[in-house]
């Protein structure tokens, strides 16, 4: 016992000595929602000959890696998502146009030779003897007669954008051929230098998705029969440098195995991303602020100590998000900044529990109450952050996109709250409590003290459960309001669910909403959705909109707003967001039966179903209050709502935890006592983890941005609903079930001691009766 101190505060300083090198020798790598950028969805499909699977998949994303190598972009991400899908991320590129038309392109590049010319139009499909008809890209009007295939884009092994000094006639794309297609090249111009001067047959057509791109006469010094030789040649065709690019990440990269859709669409400008991490930080420091300066005047010494360990799990949480490799999105920066109020939550219930120990032993020993705490608290601690684990869980593997990453986000940042506050937290108190200065002055620690709440609960004493059938009465009409708003008021799904098109646009001059709309109405979509979204912006949302499509509504915008810019753009396929809404319902879904399975291993079943009900009483009040507020439901939506499952069992779980303790220790005492003694003595740790919490999200909601609030107000509901369904909904029904369905003493074995008090698991009750332990109503 001795030697626990000292191993815990090595193992503290080692977390914290690698957290630092960490942070100081790497950075984040930071979503393209905030540096700025482009990330596009591509899906791909079944070609006449070639089936769309994970191995075809692989065969594209080389291709396109290729492509997007080509375009210069800086730090470009390339990665297959599931069977079918590739995720490309372009940071910097802010018109998605080319980029999409370069990368999704099939581009097959193909070598003939011309046979002749033709005033008809013909037709490109090849005819029987392999020939084909195309238009002159040199003679408006007039069409060439090309012969079979010579050559395909699969023989080129490099190529690249050229400016020509010599002949200064701009741009060309430099081809290097492999060794058996450069052969075939000579042989083919050989045979066009044949051909008289100005004879058609003297030119070789390079076409590019049966479009020729360029057809050139053979030079004269080109002899008959030898052609060009070296493996190398020239493309030429007036291109501009962004067209010579262009074709030459085409031809380098080659033809996709399978044909490519673009399913999903993402842009935001760099500005919008700069401004949201400066919002989030403050956000963070303002609201880590506020809470360490609440918890050191509730907790006086512990409290500081407590401030200082959330410094310290800020340091760790980072530290283990850089050293994975995650990606820092912007949901995933307000989930960070979230876990810091949960991390509160950790050293609050140990804290209330080492003021408990102190105030019922009346003895002036500082150390064996702290001892205590960290003992006791450790299983509610364990419970409650398993179940946010569990939502979080469910995050990464249904979502896509930015909101993945608050779940990895959230799911570090609790891990990193349990190692923070059992771990780091526990070494400073020891470390403390052990001084004489600090023996001989208890009330300096803060757990000598009772405490506002406390006092004023001792004084009221209040019987809250009293009154069960009046709270479950009033939480059942306050559901019924909500599902009165689903139901007549409707949910305004985002584009992530309904598939679509959602463009934030900022303007230089100021634009309300009625002249954005008859703007955009004349510009030809007049069943768009324009909605002021913050000071200057304007957002336009549709069911079909091309990149072309969106220029023109820009343009439209520009007349009466002036410089237009694009802040954020969205596009989501209807296929896509069909999927993404099965996903959501199967998440809320997983979610709820996770939660019920977990707590009834830990609980007996009425109280998990209690709490469940709870849960999903806390989530129909949250999709209320958006549904009747019209706040658009959509993937951030989701992570709040999946977020607020987490933070409402979490709530429960501490207050069922104390239910159980009671039990145990008074097997036959009234459950109604017991119960409302378990509520009146977490309230304290209620309260203040509360204002934890909400102090985050106050400044999240304050100065998060537009981006934020949405999600800030969706917290903020969950956890004051969370907070009083606790209270008036999961305890009055766990009592109301157990008087309904009172467990079955089971059959104890004669002198083994008495049976097992309710509210074990049945397993971990089978084990007390065999140990003789414990006793059951």
């Amino acid at each position: 016992m001795k030697r626990a101190p000292l191993w815990r505060a090595i193992v503290a300083l080692a977390v914290v000595a690698l957290s630092l090198y960490v942070a100081l020798t790497q950075s984040a790598r930071l979503g393209l929602d905030l540096r700025g950028g482009t990330q596009i969805v591509l899906e791909t499909k079944n070609s006449p000959t070639v089936k769309a699977d994970a191995a075809s998949t692989d065969r594209a994303l080389e291709v396109l890696r290729h492509r997007v190598d080509a375009l210069g972009v800086a730090e470009p991400s390339i990665a297959r998502s599931g069977e079918k899908r590739i995720i490309v991320e372009l940071p910097g590129v802010q018109d998605p146009r080319k980029a999409a038309e370069v990368i999704g392109r099939t581009a097959q590049l193909t070598v003939h030779p011309v046979t002749g010319e033709s005033p008809d139009k013909g037709r490109a499909e090849p005819a029987a003897d392999g020939s084909r008809t195309l238009p002159d890209p040199d003679r408006p009007g007039n069409h060439l007669v090309l012969g079979p295939t010579a050559l395909t884009g699969e023989g080129v092994k490099n190529a690249e954008a050229v400016l020509d000094q010599q002949s200064m006639s701009g741009w060309t794309v430099s081809l290097d051929f492999r060794k058996a297609a450069g052969d075939t090249w000579a042989r083919v111009t050989g045979e066009a230098a044949c051909a008289p001067q100005g004879a058609p047959e003297r030119r070789v057509a390079i076409t590019l998705d049966d479009k020729i791109i360029s057809a050139p006469g053979v030079n004269e010094g080109v002899a008959c029969g030898t052609g060009i030789t070296g493996g190398a040649t020239q493309i030429t065709g007036g291109f501009s440098q962004s067209e010579a690019r262009d074709l030459a990440a085409l031809v380098k990269g080659g033809a996709l195995p399978v044909p490519v859709d673009v399913v999903e669409q993402r842009t935001v400008g760099p500005t919008l991303g700069a401004d949201a991490i400066e919002a989030s930080t403050q956000a963070a420091v303002i609201g880590i602020a506020l809470t360490a300066l609440f918890i050191t005047v509730v907790y006086r010494l512990m409290g500081a100590l407590a401030a200082l360990a959330l410094a310290l799990y800020g340091l760790i949480s980072y530290a283990a998000l850089v050293a994975l490799g995650a990606t820092l999105t912007l949901p995933g920066l307000a989930g960070f900044v979230l876990a810091i109020g949960m991390a509160v939550d950790a050293n609050v219930l140990v804290f209330e529990r080492a003021r408990e120990e102190y105030l019922g032993a009346r003895t002036k020993d500082l150390a064996k109450p702290v001892r205590t705490g960290f003992a006791k608290a450790w299983s509610a601690v364990v419970d409650s952050n398993v179940t946010t684990l569990l939502a979080a869980g469910l995050l990464f593997f249904f979502a896509t996109g930015p909101v993945k990453g608050f779940g990895v986000t959230l799911s570090i940042g609790v891990l990193a709250s349990m190692v923070t506050a059992l771990v780091i937290t526990r070494v400073l108190a020891d470390f403390a409590v052990a001084r004489r200065f600090v023996r001989k002055r208890p009330d300096l620690t803060g757990i000598a003290s009772t405490g506002r709440v406390r006092t004023w609960l001792s004084r009221r004493n209040p019987n809250l459960v009293r009154h069960r059938r009046r709270w479950l009465g009033a939480s059942a009409l306050l559901v019924a309001v909500a599902v009165a708003g689903i139901v007549l008021r409707g949910l305004d799904f985002g584009v992530e669910f309904t598939g679509g098109r959602l463009v934030e646009y900022s303007t230089s001059r100021p634009v309300d909403a009625d002249t954005a709309r008859t703007a955009v109405s004349d510009a030809g979509f007049p069943r768009a959705v324009v909605q002021e979204s913050g000071e200057g912006d304007i957002t336009v949302r549709t069911e079909k909109l091309t990149d072309d499509e969106q220029q023109r509504v820009k343009a439209a915008l520009e007349k009466p707003g002036g410089t237009v810019t694009v802040e954020r753009d969205e596009l989501i396929g209807p296929s896509l967001g069909s999927e993404l809404r099965q996903k959501a319902l199967i998440a809320l879904g997983i979610a709820v039966a996770a939660q019920l399975i977990y707590l009834s291993v830990r609980f007996r079943w009425t109280l998990a179903a209690a709490a469940v009900t709870a849960m999903v009483h806390d989530v129909l009040l949250v999709v209320g209050l958006f549904a009747w507020l019209g706040k658009p439901i959509d993937s951030v939506f989701l992570a709040a709502v999946l977020t607020v499952i987490g933070y409402s069992v979490n709530d429960t779980v501490v207050v069922f935890d104390r239910v159980r303790e009671g039990r145990r220790r008074d097997p036959r005492g009234d459950l109604e006592s017991t119960a409302n003694r378990a509520v009146v003595q977490t309230l304290p740790r209620t309260v203040n983890t509360g204002m934890g919490a909400l102090f985050i999200l106050a400044a999240l909601a304050v100065l998060g941005g537009d981006s934020l609030a949405d999600f800030s107000l969706a917290l903020i509901a969950g956890v004051v609903v969370g907070i009083a369904s606790t209270v008036f909904t999961a305890v009055p029904l766990a009592v109301a079930l157990e008087h309904r369905n009172p467990a079955p003493p089971p059959a104890g074995r004669p002198g083994r001691g008495a049976e097992v008090p309710d509210g074990y698991s049945p397993l971990e009750a089978r084990r007390r009766r065999e140990r003789g332990t414990g006793a059951v109503v």
